[in-house]
């Protein structure tokens, strides 16, 4: 689990954190940060940034900002803006993001499709 002092500038104003030794079930929705160390089954949607820490085992879909995986995910990931998967990461979904950057060794089964979603919005509201 990342220390306060580690954590990446947009995880230093952490709303939740479901710790190592925590299991979730349950469909949350919320506008802050999350910090998933533990288990979680259900869904999750944020307007805030998703981490999901190495040891993890998330089974939800999950709708955010900005996700780093390096834990273990099964259900679909739907990211605003930019998506890190790490080199321990397992994703067994689809992935819609904006950005992405996958580590060596990273393990992806699903669709990903990159769509800039400010681009969208820009063109229809030329129209």
């Amino acid at each position: 689990m990342f220390k306060k002092d580690n954590r990446p500038d947009s995880f230093k104003d952490v709303e939740t954190i479901i710790g190592e030794s925590i299991k979730v079930k349950g469909n949350f929705n919320g506008n802050g940060n999350i910090i998933i160390d533990g288990s979680l089954e259900g869904s999750l949607k944020t307007k805030g940034n998703v981490l999901i820490g190495e040891k993890a085992k998330v089974t939800a879909n999950i709708e955010a900002q900005e996700v780093i995986i390096d834990g273990e995910i099964n259900g679909n990931l739907s990211v605003k803006e930019y998506l890190a998967v790490g080199a321990t990461a397992r994703i067994f979904g689809d992935i819609d993001c904006s950005q992405i950057s996958i580590e060596r060794g990273a393990i992806i089964n699903g669709k990903c499709s990159m769509t800039k979603k400010e681009a969208n919005i820009s063109e229809k509201e030329v129209k």
